[in-house]
């Protein structure tokens, strides 16, 4: 598992997909964007509720995840429609991407002359760009380039038990070989958050990880929520899981046993090789964006309750050690541990497991959500609308 073949991008990355994304900039832009790609074969559009009536860090968050998305390595090219009045201006937005080396483009529907005009040529513009990349050779990738978040959504007591250890395996062989890791959910590590912060590499970082966590706590007291009422879930509950502490301690085995690095922002670029934590909400969808959003190649998603979301621009690997909800949900799955649970394979076995469907997924090898259709997409909000 030392290569496997992927596509070299201008900046020395390496995409083990060669997406045509068309990203919207506003909510206004949404209808033509999926006409596009629903025109044009193999295009992966972005709908999403913002890029208007946004001031300040909220603004510059939907721009940094839209840009971010353009720029993972997964994308070859980019085609970006405006409106043409919105916060987000698409010519900087293009610069942004553009600075990876590879080709982006950009209109607004208002310029072309309203929404039929601008899906016609929007579609002609896309059919360009994907004869361009079709045209891409495939290239031999060192294992040690691939970066992988790791995430999971629809936890019970299988999850803490068997299927975010076996994922702690996987992260630390991806590690050993020169990868990278990246995992969040900074709501979902509340009561074990010293024991990650005991991990950091330094003093510097570990303050970072305590400071995000009490910036949210923060931003729950404002609004006088008490997140008791969310986390866990109430399908958290029914699937054993008690108190948070509980949850937030079956989480953070899913990165394994490596130092952390650093801790990075919500969807801000990840530095490299080795272990990193981005501040994220615990929000499947938008959690998911946020790592695409800074350059993960795959994200790993363990689930004992169920759940078929994907993502847009990096396929999505779906593991379970839930035997009954396996039975339920097989056509959502992508790797089952539930021998962990019985007996018949040990941590190590699934752990390597994991690693393999991560080799073969890289190489290749379409996942559940990615055959069924799942591209979901969505941009944590920071601020009031005005």
């Amino acid at each position: 598992m030392k290569t496997f073949q992927g596509y070299a991008r201008a900046n020395g990355d390496f995409g083990i997909r060669n997406h045509l994304l068309i990203i919207p900039t506003v909510i206004c832009s949404n209808q033509v964007v999926n006409r596009i790609a629903q025109l044009v074969p193999n295009t992966v559009a972005i709908p999403h509720q913002h890029g208007c009536s946004q001031i300040g860090a909220d603004k510059d968050r939907t721009f940094e995840v839209l840009a971010g998305t353009g720029m993972n390595p997964n994308v070859g090219a980019v085609l970006i429609v405006s409106l043409g009045c919105e916060v987000v201006d698409p010519e900087q937005l293009a610069a942004a991407i553009r600075r990876t080396g590879k080709a982006v483009e950009f209109f607004d529907i208002q310029s072309v002359g309203g929404s039929v005009k601008a899906i016609q040529h929007g579609a002609d513009i896309a059919k360009r760009l994907r004869v361009e990349l079709d045209a891409q050779p495939l290239v031999e990738v060192p294992y040690s380039a691939l970066r992988v978040g790791v995430k999971c959504g629809g936890s019970d007591a299988t999850s803490g038990l068997a299927s975010n250890p076996a994922l702690g395996v996987a992260s630390d062989l991806i590690i050993a070989n020169g990868g990278g890791i990246v995992i969040g959910e900074t709501t979902e590590i509340i009561g074990a958050e010293h024991i990650l912060a005991d991990r950091c590499v330094n003093a510097e970082v570990s303050d970072k990880l305590y400071a995000i966590v009490n910036r949210f706590e923060r931003e729950v007291e404002k609004v006088g929520a008490d997140m008791r009422g969310g986390n866990p879930s109430p399908g958290n509950i029914a699937g054993g899981l008690s108190t948070i502490e509980e949850k937030s301690l079956g989480c953070i085995s899913k990165c394994g046993t490596a130092p952390i690095q650093g801790v990075i922002e919500y969807a801000e670029q990840l530095p490299g090789a080795g272990l990193y934590f981005m501040d994220s909400p615990g929000n499947d969808i938008e959690c998911v964006s946020g790592m695409a959003a800074g350059g993960a190649h795959i994200v790993c998603f363990t689930t004992g309750r169920g759940t078929p979301t994907g993502a847009a621009v990096v396929p999505v690997i779906k593991i379970t050690a839930n035997q009954r909800m396996y039975e339920k949900m097989s056509d959502n799955v992508d790797v089952n541990v539930c021998g962990l649970l019985t007996g018949e394979i040990d941590l190590a076995e699934a752990g390597a497991w994991i690693g393999q469907e991560i080799y073969e997924v890289a190489a290749g090898k379409l996942t559940a959500a990615e055959i069924i259709g799942h591209q979901e997409f969505s941009i944590n909000r920071i601020g009031p609308s005005l």
